[in-house]
């Protein structure tokens, strides 16, 4: 098999765990049904992966860089008509919740699921989490703003919070709420 075959069915099947897992959750969806939906042997994926915990994993680096690429992309685009990069963040996530899929954070939603708080992809959760509060800090550091480490860390709980406000609503409202919430700690 060409190498082009293997790395598409390689990433067909983490595109289509990346789909299901989202909507129905990571320990809801079996792997019979990750092979179905993909169109491949069970073989195949177990080339690819040494186990569902694995594809996890493989999953949520993925879904990782997609969303890095998405908040990039959103951002640049509410930059370039005139925001600030807080305003932008909250924008990008307004955007995001307004998705007709939107199912909450995938890394909260895994973590929660992960009972096991050393499992790799339960880390992994953290990692990004962590990676998203630095950019936070960044954001809130290049304002100048006094104290930016405390009024960061506000920032985020703003924005974890929109992020769950948003699902048990069923509303992108959380992501306004919160950008006058953090545009208020950046005043003061």
């Amino acid at each position: 098999m060409s190498q082009s075959r293997k790395s598409s069915a390689r990433q067909r099947i983490i595109e289509t765990a990346e789909e299901l897992f989202y909507a129905e959750g990571v320990r809801a969806v079996g792997i019979d049904r990750i092979i179905a939906e993909a169109k491949v042997a069970k073989m195949t994926l177990y080339n690819h992966f040494a186990s569902k915990d694995e594809l996890i994993l493989a999953v949520l680096k993925y879904r990782e860089e997609e969303f890095d690429d998405f908040l990039d992309a959103t951002m640049n685009e509410f930059q370039a008509k005139g925001e600030s990069r807080l305003e932008a963040l909250f924008s990008a996530l307004k955007t995001w919740f307004e998705s007709p899929n939107f199912r909450g954070c995938s890394f909260i939603n895994a973590k929660v699921e992960l009972a096991d708080p050393e499992h790799p992809a339960s880390v992994f959760c953290s990692h990004h989490k962590r990676q998203f509060q630095k950019l936070i800090r960044e954001i809130v550091a290049s304002n100048g703003t006094p104290q930016s480490e405390s009024v960061a860390a506000a920032i985020g709980l703003l924005v974890e919070g929109a992020i769950i406000m948003a699902v048990m609503q069923q509303s992108a409202e959380p992501a306004e709420i919160a950008r006058q919430a953090a545009l208020k700690l950046i005043a003061a």
